[in-house]
């Protein structure tokens, strides 16, 4: 049978003419694959004529060779369609989240400073309930007053906080200092999350946060390998690190986020208060398996190091263990969002809550640095999975007047559950011993698994309801 002719190159259009060709459905989703100039992929790639194809270089469905322009047409799908917001957002992130290495390493540097393992849990609850509050003034003041002066004041009071955590001078004013630095760093998240549901289209909106999620651990990456560098020379570099970091992102935000960012201060429903979010029962479901599996991966940050300590390890192996999460979310992230994103999101959340728990509770098993580092990958594996989805689907629940609130419950929530395994953790490990603290890790993370997959048909619902009223 003769093989039906190719179809000719169409020529390019003069100026001003519409451009023949496919429409943007042909290439991605139902958005295109767009630059961040708002160029279409295709636009710019234009199909190769059957002669000028290299004998033996196979072409893919649009008629575009393997090399540079496959590359940029993968990156386009990863990073093209968002709008200059969301990019000031996701640099200043990048730049806050290199220094952000006082909580972190606050374990180690409560050790330093005389703050025996008795002691310890108290501080960090200190910290914990701080972060409990923070949320929610972050919310409210960027639905009122606006998204960019949420996260300038956040920028701001958060190096103040920790200098006073550095000059504090015994037990107790360091776990007061401790709770002004858990509020203050939680302060501008909600005006964060916020930036990127008003600028990203729906369709794009799960990328947006999943690019989110990765500039965070861009950050973490550098910021795990220096803080463990930066600890033997002194852990006041740390906090001058720290500092500087987040008035690098304060300084971004007020030159490039405009000042009349997209905001809603008030909606038909009432005066910016957070009546709104408590009617919204699928929103409080929500809450609730967040807080479940928060308080799985706040153990990585908490009690991880303390088994770490306790195995007379050095403080440069939690260093090492941060490095290779942040690494391994770094370069698988952008590649799983655009897999992932054909699969139902919330089976995907419920995947990555089991990888979580099973990681997690792994950690009972190392004893030396390899064993830690073999235990994070696995949870560092749920934590690609997961990048990004509880964020996406809490903004599309939100009401265009409150996602701000919505977003501050989201991160209220993950504030409870650090703050519940910030005590509950620590002092669990202490008294009934390390064996009990990481099977109940693990179980708690299944639980919330199962806690996720329960909530689908009413998240269908929900988001039926959403389209037929937008």
């Amino acid at each position: 049978m003769t093989a039906p002719p190719r179809q000719a190159p169409q020529p390019p259009a003069s100026p001003g003419e519409p451009r023949p060709g496919p429409g943007p459905d042909d290439l991605h989703g139902h958005d295109g694959v767009h630059g961040p100039d708002g160029v279409r992929v295709r636009d710019v790639l234009p199909s190769r004529a059957p002669e000028d194809v290299p004998e033996g270089v196979p072409e893919d469905a649009h008629g575009v060779t393997p090399g540079p322009r496959r590359f940029r047409a993968a990156a386009a799908r990863h990073f093209g369609g968002l709008p200059g917001p969301f990019w000031v957002v996701f640099s200043g992130t990048v730049i806050n989240r290199v220094g952000t290495m006082v909580v972190p390493f606050l374990v180690f540097y409560l050790g330093s400073r005389g703050v025996t393992a008795d002691q310890t849990p108290y501080v960090l609850g200190a910290l914990g309930a701080g972060g409990l509050v923070g949320p929610v003034l972050g919310g409210w003041f960027a639905d009122r007053l606006g998204r960019r002066q949420a996260i300038l004041t956040g920028m701001v009071a958060t190096p103040i906080s920790q200098a006073l955590l550095f000059a504090s001078p015994g037990f107790v004013t360091l776990a007061v200092a401790a709770a002004l630095l858990g509020a203050a760093a939680n302060l501008h998240l909600p005006g964060v999350a916020a930036v990127i549901a008003d600028s990203s289209g729906a369709s794009r909106r799960r990328a947006a946060y999943g690019l989110y999620h990765w500039a965070i651990n861009i950050g973490a990456a550098t910021a795990g390998a220096l803080g463990g560098f930066l600890i033997a020379h002194g852990f006041w570099l740390l906090f001058v690190v720290d500092a500087v970091t987040c008035l690098g992102f304060a300084a971004v935000a007020m030159v490039a986020l405009p000042k009349d960012a997209p905001h809603h201060a008030n909606g038909p429903t009432g005066s910016g208060g957070y009546g709104l979010v408590l009617r919204d029962r699928m929103m409080l479901a929500l809450v609730v398996v967040s807080v479940a599996g928060e308080c799985v991966y706040a153990q990585t940050e908490f009690t991880v190091p303390l088994a770490i300590r306790d195995h007379g390890l050095p403080a440069s192996v939690y260093g090492l263990v941060a490095v290779v999460n942040a690494l391994l979310v770094v370069v698988c992230q952008p590649f799983a969002n655009t897999w992932l994103a054909r699969r139902d999101r919330l089976r995907v959340w419920a995947a990555a809550s089991v990888l979580l728990a099973v990681g997690v509770g792994l950690t009972g098993t190392a004893h030396a640095a390899g064993g830690f580092v073999a235990t994070a990958v696995v949870w560092s594996a749920g934590e690609v999975c997961a990048g990004g989805i509880s964020t996406a689907v809490v903004a599309d629940l939100a009401p265009v007047h409150a996602r701000a609130r919505y977003q501050a419950a989201l991160n209220w929530a993950r504030g409870v559950a650090r703050f519940l395994a910030l005590v509950a953790g620590p002092a669990l490990y202490a008294t009934a011993g390390p064996a009990a603290l990481w099977w109940a890790v693990a179980a708690l993370g299944m639980a919330g698994s199962f806690g996720v997959l329960a909530l689908r048909p009413g998240m269908a619902r929900a988001e039926h309801r959403a389209k037929a009223s937008a």
